[in-house]
């Protein structure tokens, strides 16, 4: 194998295994070379991230390589963290936070069972949109962390409560996990459209009634007003 290739298998290696990321020896293990081959890899790649001006960078922490962001760029990083707007999550990140609505508190390694891939990225992009948050510690080995919505996924479904979710009992397991995903989103979409009809409704109704009653008001000034809603 040559080099070049060999560093385009190992920074797609370390994309893959996220902020988990991966030790030489198991680097090495992968692609069957020698470790010494793939440190001078990876040391080299480090400079040429570095020369190149690159946004990502090549981190060692704790015997782990990992690849990491730009402490320079992070306020950019933060604009697009902390932006809910649903548009910007992927279908892993939909599918977690439905999972989590519907199964909360619930840990990292319950979600990658029902999903049935690895949902680290997805649970690290939902906490720092505010989504998610940590709200325990499960009673288990290791006492792993135990995730549930917050008032921000409530405020931004239109949600009075959690218990107003759809058909409650969805995403017990992978099978149709994309469908029902869908479907539930697709719910809540619905849900907020009639809510905001009702509110449209509502306004009316208040008008009609203000409306028979203006003459009640008829000479007052305007500090005087009921109405009046700079008061």
């Amino acid at each position: 194998m040559d080099f070049p290739k060999l560093k385009s298998i190992i920074e797609g290696l370390l994309f893959l295994s996220g902020e988990e990321g991966l030790s030489v020896k198991q680097i090495a293990e992968i692609v069957d070379l020698r470790v010494e081959l793939v440190t001078d890899a990876i040391e080299e790649m480090i400079r040429e991230f570095s020369s190149q001006g690159r946004g990502v960078q090549i981190l060692k922490i704790a015997g782990v390589v990992q690849l990491g962001t730009l402490p320079e760029h992070a306020a950019y990083f933060e604009k697009l963290a902390y932006s809910p707007a649903r548009t910007s999550l992927s279908q892993a990140a939909l599918e977690t936070l439905a999972i989590v609505a519907y199964r909360q508190p619930i840990t990292r390694v319950e979600i990658e069972e029902i999903r049935g891939v690895k949902s680290e990225r997805a649970i690290h992009t939902l906490v720092n949109k505010d989504l998610i948050v940590e709200v325990g510690r499960a009673e288990a080995i290791g006492r792993p962390i135990l995730y549930g919505t917050t008032k921000s996924f409530l405020d931004y479904f239109g949600l009075a409560s959690i218990k107003d979710l759809p058909e409650p009992g969805l995403f017990e397991d992978s099978e149709n996990l994309e469908e029902e995903t869908q479907l539930l989103f697709n719910k809540l979409d619905m849900q907020q459209l009639d809510a905001q009809e009702a509110d449209v409704n509502n306004a009316f109704d208040f008008e009609e009634e203000g409306s028979s009653t203006d003459q009640d008001f008829a000479g007052h000034t305007e500090d005087e007003d009921p109405w009046n809603s700079s008061k």
